[in-house]
């Protein structure tokens, strides 16, 4: 009767353990699998539960509701300080203050080329203490350039990444191949059980993006608004299906071969439903 009560509480113990342990692997994996990612921050967190989805101007309009929490932004880079450290705004909002970004991933994140191009962010919403944050992550930062943001909204970044329109991925997809991205588009066309289109509505001469997802993921619909993670690369249906067992019937191979054939293709990490305000 003992040893059964031992399996018993050992086999709850498993239990607990495993479900953490399959979440962990369910995050990680798909990461480690992905090819042609670049070395810089983590695959970016899109809203998920526990995330909440906003806007850089509403941290700073309601900071005291936000702090402890993780938000998602989608902003524009203004002011890089340092290594570690740059401020992004809202500036669709007319007089939007900025909010400094600490980058606490232990990786670099490359910042945009060009002026106007968004990035996602998602992190940890805190006021900003210098003395806090040197003790934490040690990053060097120097005194003499944050005295201005002491005090003030900071978000303390778990994952960052560029965030392309589709269009601007299919009119332009050599600035973005093997790049870490965060897009966000309406569902077009569903092509397979794992492949759709995104939507382009924006970018003049711009086409829909195909999109791949290598791993389990929830069904999407046409007309669905969704946020996609993953690394761009340019469409080699014999690769892919080397590398992924995509399980497409010839017809299909070949008429996704004939549009898309060198023609970019987002490999998708991660495909959610998107709350992140446009």
């Amino acid at each position: 009767m003992v040893n059964n009560r031992l399996n018993n509480s050992t086999q709850k113990l498993w239990n607990a353990k495993g479900g953490a342990i399959a979440l962990a692997l369910a995050i990680l994996l798909p990461a480690c699998s992905t090819p042609q990612r670049e070395a810089t921050a983590p695959a970016p967190a899109p809203a998920t539960p526990g995330t909440v989805a906003t806007t850089t101007e509403n941290v700073v309009d309601n900071t005291a509701a936000l702090l402890g929490k993780t938000v998602t932004v989608r902003s524009k880079p203004i002011n890089k300080l340092g290594p570690s450290t740059f401020t992004i705004s809202d500036q669709k909002f007319f007089g939007s203050e900025t909010i400094l970004v600490v980058n606490a991933t232990g990786k670099p994140f490359m910042m945009p080329a060009e002026s106007g191009q968004d990035i996602q962010v998602t992190g940890t919403v805190r006021k900003f203490v210098l003395a806090d944050i040197e003790r934490e992550y040690k990053l060097g930062l120097q005194p003499n350039l944050y005295a201005e943001y002491e005090s003030k909204p900071t978000i303390v970044a778990q994952s960052m990444a560029l965030s392309p329109t589709p269009g601007e991925l299919t009119s332009n997809p050599k600035k973005y191949y093997g790049k870490t991205l965060a897009v966000s588009g309406e569902v077009e066309t569903i092509r397979s059980s794992n492949s759709f289109t995104l939507d382009e509505d924006k970018l003049i001469g711009g086409e829909d993006l195909l999109v791949i997802h290598t791993v389990p993921q929830p069904t999407v619909k046409e007309g669905e608004k969704v946020a996609v993670t993953g690394v761009l690369r340019q469409f080699v249906v014999a690769d892919l299906d080397r590398e992924y067992d995509l399980q497409w019937d010839l017809t299909l191979k070949q008429k996704l071969e004939a549009e898309y054939t060198n023609k970019p293709v987002l490999i998708a990490t991660g495909v959610y439903p998107s709350a992140i305000p446009d």
